[in-house]
């Protein structure tokens, strides 16, 4: 691992970073919370389990360090997605066959930084999420920074179509929000509170508000959020200008095809532009941040 930007001691280059190939055959998909620490684990000695090419591996700490979230107590809300050379998102419907096993460490450490992870039902019914889990490597930081031991997971629902049988819902470390509207199926709210999760108004009618969950959550002292999408979701997010930070992985593949982009749904009228803040680099993956201006 070595950072290109902003320029550091750690900006060097070394033939091994470029040319070798540490993309692992892995059989989860990068949402699958198994991706938190290489294989689950947080005992591996380094970034992708191999020195990078500024000699040595990044830890954990390292990562958490480098993607901090920035003080004051208002609510940040940040993206964390992966698209390949020609802006795909998935292939065969899946982000994991784009992925590597870095991305997975910095897609565990957000996680670990954050408060709580935001996502679309669709993307919960697909990808069969899970409650998130305690990791002991997050465990300090996460306490002194008065933090549940593992995120929350919201999940942003209009009709509440959602199985809360599923663990997310009956056996999370932290109760599972629901971000809903106020006109949303009063049946199906009377579920998800009987289920154990904490429904969340944030709208008027059935639809939710994007421009409205943020300040939701932040109500209930949430405030470092982490929406891992889908694509129409954060679409719904950058078309209502809260989006506030783009974690963006970008894979050396090229897949062809009409894969979705990271960001679905009408477009803006006028492109929002956001700054580059940093980026980090491994056998040819970039791993880039990029704010608001």
């Amino acid at each position: 691992m070595r950072r290109l930007f902003p320029v550091t001691d750690q900006t060097c280059d070394r033939k091994d970073a470029r040319t070798e190939d540490r993309t692992p055959d892995r059989a989860h998909d990068r949402t699958d919370d198994r991706a938190e620490g290489a294989h689950g684990t947080d005992s591996a000695p380094g970034v992708g389990g191999a020195a990078g090419a500024a000699g040595r591996a990044w830890g954990l700490d390292e990562l958490a360090d480098a993607y901090a979230y920035p003080g004051g107590g208002a609510p940040w809300l940040r993206a964390n997605m992966v698209s390949t050379l020609d802006g795909a998102a998935q292939h065969d419907g899946r982000s994991q066959p784009i992925s590597n096993d870095t991305d997975m460490r910095i897609f565990g450490t957000l996680r670990g930084l954050a408060d709580v992870v935001i996502v679309g039902a669709q993307t919960v019914r697909q990808e069969g999420y899970r409650p998130t889990r305690a990791r002991e490597a997050f465990a300090a930081r996460r306490a002194a920074a008065g933090q549940t031991a593992a995120p929350a997971v919201a999940v942003v629902s209009a009709g509440l179509d959602l199985d809360f049988t599923l663990p997310l819902f009956t056996a999370p470390l932290a109760p599972t929000l629901v971000v809903t509207g106020a006109a949303a199926p009063a049946d199906r709210m009377a579920e998800a509170r009987k289920a154990g999760a904490v429904v969340v108004i944030a709208g008027e009618g059935a639809a939710v508000a994007p421009e409205r969950v943020a300040p939701a959550l932040a109500e209930r002292g949430l405030t470092r959020l982490l929406t891992e999408g889908g694509p129409r979701l954060l679409g719904q997010f950058v078309a209502a200008g809260v989006l506030d930070e783009l974690c963006l992985t970008i894979s050396p593949m090229l897949t062809a095809g009409d894969a979705q982009r990271i960001a679905g749904g009408p477009s803006v009228s006028v492109p929002e532009k956001f700054v580059l803040t940093s980026v980090l680099e491994e056998a040819g993956f970039l791993f880039t941040r990029y704010r608001r201006t």
